[in-house]
């Protein structure tokens, strides 16, 4: 978000999957299969409740730290390995169907990272967040857009990947 922030790769998580096959194969030996059962529950259920409350309380239940006034839009998709690892701000949206990674299964590795956004952002509908991304506070995120990078505060952003049309808001 500022310059001298690091950037989302250098707060990402690097945890080896060696092996014969790529590291999806070894989900269950870096995510416990129950865990991954109860929190794909839960998030089915936060997806399609039309309950904001509900939906926030779901996923509070879980781990993820979400503020006042959080708004979900239908179908969103919080991170089912690690949405413990989701922080975000008072009065956000997230859109319909958007996306939030907290993980990346590679070849050889596992990437985990915290996803936050910032108070009053907007993520619009079918939107992607990749892992150890930051959205600043009243950002905004285009529909069906792909956010590789920290998204400054008051910036809008837009396409794939996602890059800064708006610095002001």
């Amino acid at each position: 978000m500022s310059d001298d922030s690091p950037s989302r790769y250098d707060r990402l998580r690097h945890h080896e999957t060696p092996g014969p096959r790529n590291s999806l194969w070894h989900w269950p030996e870096t995510r416990h299969p129950l865990r991954v059962v109860l929190n794909f529950l839960v998030v089915w259920v936060a997806r399609y409740s039309p309950s904001l409350k509900l939906k926030n309380w779901l996923l509070r239940r879980l781990g993820a730290d979400i503020g006042e006034g959080v708004a979900f839009g239908l179908t969103a998709t919080p991170d089912v390995f690690w949405p413990n690892l989701i922080t975000i701000g008072d009065d956000a949206i997230v859109g319909y169907d958007a996306t939030i990674l907290c993980h990346e299964y590679l070849q050889d590795e596992l990437r985990t990272g915290e996803v936050v956004v910032g108070e009053r952002a907007m993520i619009g509908a079918g939107a992607v967040v990749l892992p150890g991304v930051h959205v600043g506070a009243d950002a905004q995120v285009a529909a069906n857009s792909l956010v590789t990078e920290d998204v400054p505060p008051g910036a809008t952003v837009a396409g794939v990947p996602a890059e800064v049309v708006d610095a002001e808001g």
